[in-house]
């Protein structure tokens, strides 16, 4: 799984909170990716932030639901 959040961002904040807890838990592999100053990614996720990614699919953005992304990693 990939966080995409930015720098000063309160909610990517709350979502990477989140993110690592579950991963702790349930121990998947984990990544987070800074989109700031990066004008390629800023483009792509910057009004979405945060954006949650697994296997290049979104899992979510905005906030984290983490019945959900429960779910979305147990998929195969």
């Amino acid at each position: 799984m990939t966080l995409y959040r930015g720098r000063g961002c309160s909610l990517c904040e709350r979502a990477r909170a989140q993110v690592e807890e579950l991963q702790q838990e349930l121990g998947f592999p984990y990544a987070e990716v800074d989109i700031t100053d990066d004008p390629e990614l800023e483009a792509r996720y910057r009004e979405w932030l945060p954006v949650g990614e697994i296997g290049g699919g979104r899992a979510f953005v905005y906030y984290v639901d983490g019945a959900v992304l429960r779910r979305r990693l147990a998929a195969p």
